[in-house]
């Protein structure tokens, strides 16, 4: 199973908290942009839970055709009351049940999933019999379902039964000191057995302030590429895909000189308060944005009088 990666308070703390959501059945559910990681943190419940040895199965919502979806979901029995197709629920007894975009399950169905998470009742096509399970619900959105309740695209009920435990992966560019730690794991990953891409200051502090819209999977999608096109070598701006660059990054030159000239002394104090702000005062954080050490900037914060 792959791992959850970061180091970042946000990451730190819900690798932290997994052990106790796991200890229980409480459902949980997921909230996250895509490629966040929900499915990571799903199987990471899973593994960590009781029910760790028994099946986890993932039901991708937005994939169920609206013509087959009870079928699908709860099963479906023959003239004779046989079972002729256990659905995917039923499938899990004693496992875990992993929702994925769970927002796109048609209202027709929410009602039955909702007496499924309340009791573990399955009603088969067919059949009047209810079949029980016992299955642990977890599930995910990328968008927010209490909004979806407020339009009546999303059952009320449904929505405060799944939403026991809510836990949200934070979007990449809301943890950019991951993103460093992130580019080494899946480099070494997709190198094989050719030498690490290397990743000069310059371009590495392009990928940190890069919004990287598909989060992780879009890091493991360009260090893949990176990896085929350019084996050991060190990247630099050039070789970055355009729309990563930013728009001064993007020209001949990262900066250009006004022909009135500028006093560099007030553009690098400038530079540094800029980077403190953004930083919000964390000095190491800050250091990484101007891609300069730790001690460069309080060196530099001295020299310019600012408060240590």
């Amino acid at each position: 199973m792959k791992q959850i990666l970061g180091q970042s308070p946000q990451i730190t703390h819900i690798l932290r908290t997994i052990p106790m959501i796991a200890a229980s059945d409480a459902s949980v559910l997921i909230y996250g942009e895509t490629g966040t990681g929900k499915e990571l943190l799903a199987h990471a419940l899973h593994a960590e839970s009781r029910r760790h040895d028994k099946p986890l199965v993932t039901i991708n919502c937005a994939a169920l055709t609206s013509e087959g979806v009870e079928a699908d979901l709860f099963g479906r029995c023959d003239s004779e009351g046989n079972i002729e197709y256990r659905g995917r629920l039923l499938a899990a007894d004693s496992g875990t049940v992993f929702l994925d975009e769970v927002d796109s399950l048609p209202l027709s169905v929410q009602a039955k999933v909702l007496r499924f998470l309340e009791a573990g009742e399955c009603q088969l096509q067919g059949s009047h019999k209810l079949h029980l399970a016992d299955v642990r619900i977890l599930a995910a959105s990328s968008i927010n379902l209490q909004t979806a309740v407020t339009e009546g695209k999303f059952r009320a009920d449904l929505f405060y039964r799944l939403q026991v435990v809510p836990i949200t992966m934070p979007p990449l560019r809301e943890r950019r000191e991951d993103i460093s730690l992130l580019l080494r794991h899946f480099g070494n990953e997709f190198a094989g057995n050719n030498a690490v891409v290397r990743y000069p200051k310059v371009t590495e502090h392009c990928l940190q302030t890069y919004a990287w819209p598909g989060n992780v999977r879009e890091v493991l999608n360009f260090c893949q590429r990176m990896a085929l096109l350019y084996p050991g070598k060190a990247l630099h701006l050039e070789d970055l895909p355009p729309e990563m660059l930013p728009e001064a990054a993007a020209s001949e030159h990262v900066f250009t000189l006004p022909p009135t000239g500028i006093k560099l002394a007030q553009v690098e104090l400038d530079l540094i308060e800029q980077a403190l702000e953004m930083a919000a005062g964390n000095r190491s954080r800050a250091a990484r944005l101007l891609g300069i050490s730790r001690d460069t900037l309080l060196y530099r914060m001295q020299k310019y009088s600012l408060e240590p």
